[in-house]
């Protein structure tokens, strides 16, 4: 005999709360491991597919092991330290920046920058105030979550949990299903296919997206001659996954480095314009429709929310939870509104849906 409904939510709410007291207690201590969960479900396929092909489990780990292994150290030696170099630089060159715009504007419009208007002040002021927060963003970062013992952890112990949970990913999903109570497992099941669904589409397709969009611009800005081509393709690229964001962000700020870096050389800066329009066409066209597909479910306001909630709650931890949990919750929010369109309450007595 089942437990009552009123029962089951006791049971689940008690779950819930669980799951949130323990983002929040152990969030820093949690880090490494919902990142090795993060990436040994985004690798999952590939070793189906190389299990399909002959190689054991274990042998299809070791092969993604090693290439992940060879992958970290060309970037560790090669892009990383450029990344970083150019970061710093751009932090220390915004002052400079914004007091050519002002030299700009004071040239081309003398009575709309008056010295006592409040434009030529805030312009003269905006440069220096970004220079001292990024600077601050960069010492907290480095002092908290960045620290030495936190970097050497996370890249010690993420990767040894993501092995392990490759390595048995399967036979944890055979035991989750498992423990499923039995009067609900076919809802539950369903509902898990949908979700993972949504996340593979989104995060593994999306992810795919972002590594090939974010790499396409930092290249092709280099090549142009961009000062700061890697650090504008890297940011391009990690925020692809927010619809046009992603674009908009990298385009404004590719174009304004390059205003100030080729003003007067017009072919330049059209190139680096149409880098990011092109960018655009083959994300929408080919990109998208290919790795991610039309119905992802995640709806960008909804993701935004979701960021912006989890990370003021949970800090990265919570960042990183953010997308399954939105993607969990949306599954099940459209699992109840399908149940309430077929129930009584919303049919009432005429036993029908408008257009049936």
């Amino acid at each position: 005999m089942a437990l009552p409904v009123r029962e089951q939510l006791k049971y689940w709410g008690l779950a819930a709360a669980v799951f949130i007291a323990l983002l929040w207690l152990l969030g820093d201590v949690l880090l490494p491991f919902v990142m090795g969960g993060a990436i040994a479900y985004f690798l999952d396929p590939v070793a189906d597919r190389l299990e399909r092909t002959g190689l054991s489990r274990t042998a299809a780990t070791a092969i993604i092991t090693l290439c992940s292994v060879i992958a970290f150290a060309i970037l560790a030696l090669m892009v990383i330290p450029s990344l970083v170099s150019q970061a710093i630089d751009l932090i220390n060159l915004a002052p400079q920046l914004f007091q050519d715009l002002r030299s700009f504007l004071v040239t081309r419009f003398p009575d709309l920058l008056d010295e006592s208007s409040t434009l030529h002040q805030s312009l003269l002021s905006v440069g220096e105030t970004i220079r001292q927060r990024g600077g601050e963003l960069l010492n907290s970062v480095l002092s908290s979550a960045m620290s030495v013992l936190n970097i050497v952890i996370l890249l010690v112990v993420a990767p040894v949990v993501a092995v392990y949970l490759l390595l048995d990913w399967d036979r944890m999903i055979a035991r989750i299903d498992g423990l499923v109570p039995l009067d609900h497992a076919p809802v539950v099941r369903h509902l898990a296919r949908e979700i993972d669904n949504t996340l593979a589409s989104f995060i593994r397709g999306m992810g795919t997206v972002c590594l090939i969009l974010g790499t396409y611009y930092a290249i092709a800005l280099m090549l142009v001659g961009l000062q700061f081509g890697l650090v504008v393709g890297f940011i391009a690229g990690l925020i692809t996954f927010i619809p046009y964001l992603g674009s908009l962000i990298g385009g404004a700020l590719a174009i304004g480095l390059a205003l100030f870096q080729f003003w007067g050389d017009w072919v330049t800066i059209g190139l680096v314009a149409g880098i990011f329009v092109l960018g655009q066409v083959v994300e929408g066209n080919i990109l998208t429709p290919k790795l991610v597909g039309s119905s992802v479910g995640l709806h960008p306001v909804w993701l935004i929310l979701a960021l912006s909630v989890f990370g003021a709650l949970f800090g990265f931890v919570g960042m990183l939870v953010a997308v399954p949990v939105a993607a969990a919750l949306g599954v099940v929010a459209r699992f109840g509104v399908d149940q309430y369109l077929d129930s009584r309450l919303y049919r009432g007595t005429t036993g029908r849906r408008d257009g049936d």
